[in-house]
């Protein structure tokens, strides 16, 4: 069957139910085409392409035909890729980029070089190749291989072209704004380039609408009287409104029950709550025709977003980063670097092969926009970020989506699936079928696909994404309920003190000891398994969805198990294929494991997790006669533990954190976390605070307050954080930690009470795995998405229509983000400012060595003193080591030290290298 003689696909009639005779033919030579194909079946089905099932869905032969039947195929499927036919450039229908047609002779600006930087941004914004020549799909990529049969469970690529009727005159418009000066004869700005800079003032500012009217009228009555400068934000919004993407509003039941979208689209009540849709309508008064919803779910689309990120310069080239950058063996430092990007490559090698499709890491939480004092509301929305991109530009703001606002007023909790709807149905479209899409940097089409690889969340927000409760004493979701935790009667609170022991191998000695853990107990169990995706599908797969049974539990819950749904996520055909496939967060466990160390060893009040009670619960669990109370003692005063420092040792400590001094940026000012006079630390300590004093300081402090053995556990756990929070991981010393984990944990319960063991505790002994087989854990953790939750708090500007006022002032954000790309170098934008430090940004003088010629100022007033001691020799080696035109000499000085231990060589360096090269710099003047 010939691909040129396929106009029969779309040819209506009146006869026939709309159908031509030789449609009805021409259905017939398609299904036989599809069964002669069986790797693009699955069992005796085909993929039905018609207009409803777009090629998603599998069914009978002949099913397939009475849909076709019914209403036609989907448009523009001349190429039957789906069904076992090579991808054909000569079939494709005229369009360029973010699958969009665009006439030819809309502009004649010419070739890229040739355009200012407005114009180069509108051809990005709208996809059109630089010289407005249809691009045809690359023969070198595997889609277009004819070769190339994908196994039954893969998706074939269908290519299926959008046509957006309004886009051709939306273009002309913006084409019109970059042609026009903002003034007669002025050479230095049109009025798009203009207005865009004043969009991204307002917008990296969050400045006022009030504010940007005053400005733009004051600016334009400086400017001649034929300028076409706007006179408000409303009409500058109006103007680059057409440089934005898309947002769907979809109504949304007040309880969370369900979305009025699809099939209940039509709906006015909640078919499981019965609450109202719409607002009321006041007594007298005329029915609306558009009645205002009482909730509604924004959702902004992540296909055409994606797009946009292969259709700019700025951003095309680096989308294949993760295939092109070089790997050291054993080394990780992205994740394209670890076993479970490699995995999952090798169980879809279709999608692997295509170095264009984008893998997404998927975040939620929630935020507070009234701050902790006001109104009690809680804004949750959900973002995504691409981990195609290069280390620098990874998990960068600018490349953190936002893709849903669930309303509020409270968390969704389980019911967050209803909300990830619209997302999941994109996201399995972007895998099964895909998008086709402009490439700039190749100036081609190809059909990008998409996956969600992982979520990133807190622990309680771990619960609501992967449907496994994350509270009580069920609450590991890796353990699951072989856990093995403990109720404690006096605190009242699930522990997980001597839940260790069982990782440990098989004949180590703590397995037996019956007085250092649980009183009386030995522990012979092996540590509970974990399950792979396949087996976790299998065992939630009985359980009712979200949607299905939005108000209730499944059966079971609390006693057998912690399931509270079948998670929506399933519904993604890979997701039983990752190896992980949601992070614990590093972030928020190693504040929770600061907080307990730090406030426990300092005995601060109302934070110490020791006390009466747990002293009581120590009494019950454990053989620590000397820390023992009576079970009916109501004081205050227990004996003093071995883990707990003194008084004066606590003013100590706190007075040498505050005095302590960091670089710029490293860290906040932590004389304002302690309070003096209280002895306690203060709300002000934030996460990146408890980060630092963890890793870098707490092992310092508290080195002559604590026995040797308390100190170097606790010191032990601090190195544990640095291992797997550094920006490069080694996989053999990841190995080594995962094997030591378990027995640092056991020592840590050999001094700790019961009540320090909390589910974050526990949760130490599983990130070394997850850290070996998902790679680093800044990519994984919630620092980057917490600020960017920060930046979206800043614009809330209607506290009445908070979900509505984020997404508009989002939106415009989108647009001043992707037009910064394209500025004259000469303006400032944050994505480019300098450093905070650097007050020039070229050299100061010429033939001088780079260690002396950084700019700089002086910090106050010039004091003298004089140098003590070996602070000379310190500050020249110093200078010495981090001279990049010393460098070679600094290795050559190390390689002749190669015999020595590491240890070693860092003192010798200290010690003789100054002198070392002053010789060796005597050797080559002479």
């Amino acid at each position: 069957m010939y691909k040129q003689n396929r106009s029969w696909m779309y040819d209506k009639d009146a006869v026939l139910y709309g159908m031509q005779s030789n449609f009805l033919e021409g259905v017939g030579e398609f299904i036989e085409f599809a069964l002669e194909h069986p790797a693009y079946m699955s069992g005796d089905k085909i993929r039905c392409p018609c207009s409803k099932c777009k090629n998603l869905k599998f069914k009978d032969p002949h099913e397939v035909g009475y849909d076709l039947y019914a209403v036609s195929f989907v448009p523009n499927y001349y190429n039957w890729t789906s069904h076992g036919e090579p991808l054909d450039p000569s079939v494709i229908p005229q369009t360029v980029g973010s699958s969009r047609y665009v006439p030819p002779e809309m502009s004649a600006w010419g070739d890229r070089a040739e355009m200012r930087w407005d114009q180069q941004m509108v051809y990005d914004a709208y996809g059109v190749p630089s010289q407005l020549n249809p691009p045809q799909p690359p023969n070198d990529h595997p889609e277009a291989s004819t070769s190339y049969q994908p196994d039954a469970d893969e998706n074939p690529t269908f290519y299926q072209p959008y046509v957006d009727e309004g886009l051709a005159e939306r273009f002309q418009d913006v084409l019109k704004t970059a042609d026009q000066p903002l003034y007669a004869d002025c050479e230095g700005y049109s009025q798009l380039s203009a207005v865009t800079e004043f969009m991204n003032i307002k917008a990296e500012y969050s400045l006022p609408e009030t504010c940007m009217n005053r400005v733009l009228q004051s600016v334009g009555g400086m400017l001649p009287r034929d300028h076409t400068l706007p006179d408000s934000y409303y009409h500058m919004k109006q103007l680059m409104s057409k440089l934005g993407l898309p947002c769907v509003e979809i109504d949304a039941c007040p309880e969370g029950c369900m979305l009025f979208w699809k099939e209940d689209e039509a709906l006015e009540f909640c078919k499981f709550c019965g609450g109202d849709r719409y607002k009321p309508v006041r007594q007298g008064k005329k029915k609306p025709r558009h009645r205002s919803a009482l909730s509604k779910l924004y959702y902004l689309p992540i296909a055409p977003r994606l797009q946009r990120m292969y259709a700019s310069t700025a951003t095309a080239k680096h989308m294949t980063w993760h295939v092109e950058h070089e790997t050291n063996e054993g080394m990780m430092a992205h994740p394209s670097d670890c076993e479970a990007w490699r995995h999952f490559d090798r169980c879809h090698p279709q999608f692997a092969m295509e170095p264009r499709n984008v893998r997404l890491g998927l975040c939620s939480d929630g935020f507070a926009p009234f701050g902790r004092f006001g109104k009690n509301y809680s804004c949750w929305p959900v973002m995504l970020t691409p981990y195609n991109l290069p280390p620098d530009m990874c998990m960068k703001s600018h490349f953190i989506f936002l893709s849903l606002i669930c309303p509020g007023s409270k968390d969704p909790g389980r019911k967050i699936d209803i909300y990830l709807q619209p997302l999941i149905e994109e996201m399995k479209e972007l895998w099964a079928v895909g998008t086709p899409t402009y490439d700039v940097s190749s100036d081609k089409m190809f059909i990008m696909k998409a996956a969600i690889i992982w979520t990133i969340s807190d622990f309680p927000a771990y619960g609501m994404l992967s449907g496994w409760s994350t509270h009580g004493l069920m609450g590991c979701p890796i353990c699951m309920e072989k856990s093995g935790a403990n109720w404690l009667s006096y605190s009242k609170k699930g522990s997980y003190f001597d839940c260790h022991r069982k990782f440990l191998p098989e004949r180590h000695r703590y397995r037996k000891d019956k007085k250092s853990f649980i009183r009386g107990r030995a522990v012979r169990e092996s540590p509970p398994p974990r399950l792979t995706g396949e087996e976790i599908y299998n065992w939630v797969r009985r359980f009712p969805t979200a949607m299905e049974e939005p108000n209730q539990e499944p059966y079971g819950y609390c006693d057998t198990h912690k399931w509270t749904k079948r998670s929506i996520f399933w519904e993604l055909p890979y997701w039983k294929d990752l190896l992980i496939r949601h992070n614990l967060d590093a972030m928020h466990t190693e504040k929770n494991v600061f907080d307990n160390i730090f406030n426990t060893v300092m005995d601060l009040k109302g934070k110490t997790k020791d006390g009466l009670a747990t002293r009581k619960d120590m009494t019950i669990w454990c053989d620590r006669p000397e820390l023992s109370v009576d079970l009916e003692y109501q004081g205050k005063e227990v004996p003093k533990a071995v883990y707990q420092v003194t008084e004066p040792q606590k003013a100590a400590i706190l007075k040498w954190l505050a005095s302590q001094k960091f670089p710029d940026d490293y860290c906040s000012n932590l004389s304002r976390c302690v309070d003096m006079n209280k002895l306690t630390t203060t709300a002000s300590m934030k996460t990146h605070d408890a980060h630092v004093i963890m890793q870098r300081l707490l092992p310092i402090a508290l080195k002559e307050m604590l026995p040797e053995h308390v100190w170097s556990c606790i010191t032990e756990i601090s190195l544990l954080f640095q291992s797997i929070c550094s920006s490069v991981l080694d996989a053999a010393s990841l190995r080594r930690l995962q094997e030591s984990v378990p027995i640092l944990m056991c020592n840590l319960e050999k001094i700790m009470p019961p009540s320090f063991f909390d589910t974050m505790e526990h949760l130490i002994i599983h990130l070394p795995y997850e850290a070996l087989t998902a790679g680093p854990v800044f990519y994984r953790w919630m620092y980057r998405f917490e600020r960017f939750l920060g930046e979206l708090k800043k614009k809330v500007t209607n506290k009445a229509h908070v979900e509505a006022s984020i997404c508009q002032a989002y939106l415009q954000q989108e647009i001043s983000t992707f037009s910064s790309f394209y500025f004259e170098r000469d303006v400032i934008t944050r994505r480019k400012r300098p450093a905070r430090n650097d007050d020039i940004g070229e050299d100061l003088y010429e033939n001088v060595v780079s260690i002396f010629n950084y700019p700089g100022r002086g910090k106050g007033a010039a004091t003298q003193r004089y140098i003590l001691g070996g602070e000379l020799q310190i500050a020249h080696t110093y200078i010495l080591t981090n001279c990049p035109e010393i460098s070679p000499f600094y290795h050559e000085f190390r390689a002749s030290l190669s015999a020595f231990p590491e240890n070693e060589i860092d003192a010798l360096v200290d010690s003789d290298f100054v002198n070392w090269y002053k010789y060796q710099v005597y050797i080559y003047t002479h």
